[in-house]
């Protein structure tokens, strides 16, 4: 739910026509932003968090202490495409180019998906597919997937590798959050050790969201790089306040106007 922030920004830049970019990364939440965005959907990312996302049938703690998904990303999929689906074609057609981070099963790597109109939504489903609160991996090609955000939870530093030099960071924490804490990188672990890989993947999660917050305040001398981060932002994975939802979409907004004077 966090993500409010950023579909904050990225409405304000559709509305000033701000699109300098050749290529957008984004990874759980932030993909599916930024596939709307791309999609020339304006205000389709408010309208999901605040309609669709904050029903029981998504965020259900009890359902989860009954063995079922605490984020159920299967019902959420099948309410967009039933009340405002994405526009597939319009975001692969886009000239900025759209890569979709998500985290291999059986490898623990971060992969970088460049999906046809016809794979976007399954693709950002396995992006967004948050381990242990939705109790599924999925399936692309026969190969498992699950979050993003677990490998590349701000993929900066993958941008400046395909030769990104002038960068816009849009994050949904602020700037000095120090990242996921050893707790709930460790209950991770042991909760998914009958997953190697994945379970060896939250060990570095750590060290991944780190080095990306080094390279942001520090990036390379070639490389500039526009930070987009709430000063505080009250929402939290599963708020459902529309107040404190409807917040933060307008701190994002407020972010956007001094990017694009960055810019």
């Amino acid at each position: 739910m966090r993500g409010i922030f950023a579909a904050g920004v990225l409405d304000v830049f559709l509305e000033r026509a701000f699109s300098p970019f050749e290529l957008a990364i984004g990874s759980s939440a932030g993909a599916c932003n930024l596939a709307s965005h791309l999609a020339g959907q304006h205000g389709r990312n408010r309208r999901c968090y605040l309609t669709q996302m904050r029903r029981p049938e998504f965020i259900d703690a009890r359902r989860f202490l009954r063995g079922g998904h605490w984020l159920d990303i299967d019902y959420l999929w099948d309410a967009f495409d039933r009340e405002d689906p994405l526009d597939t074609h319009a975001a692969t057609r886009n000239a900025t180019r759209l890569l979709v981070a998500a985290t291999s099963v059986d490898t623990g790597d971060a992969a970088y998906l460049q999906p046809a109109a016809g794979e976007l939504s399954e693709t950002l489903r396995a992006s967004s597919a948050v381990p242990l609160l939705f109790r599924r991996f999925v399936e692309l090609d026969g190969q498992r997937y699950t979050d993003g955000g677990v490998t590349a939870p701000v993929p900066v530093e993958e941008a400046y590798r395909r030769g990104a030099r002038h960068i816009v960071v849009i994050r949904s924490r602020p700037a000095r959050f120090p990242g996921p804490s050893r707790l709930e990188c460790s209950v991770a672990q042991v909760m998914l050790r009958g997953h190697p890989a994945l379970a060896a993947a939250f060990a570095r999660y750590r060290a991944v969201y780190a080095r990306a917050a080094a390279f942001i305040a520090s990036p390379p001398r070639d490389c500039r790089v526009i930070h987009v981060a709430p000063e505080a932002l009250r929402t939290t994975r599963i708020t459902r306040d529309a107040s404190v939802l409807e917040s933060d979409y307008q701190q994002g907004r407020r972010a956007a106007v001094r990017a694009i004077q960055a810019w």
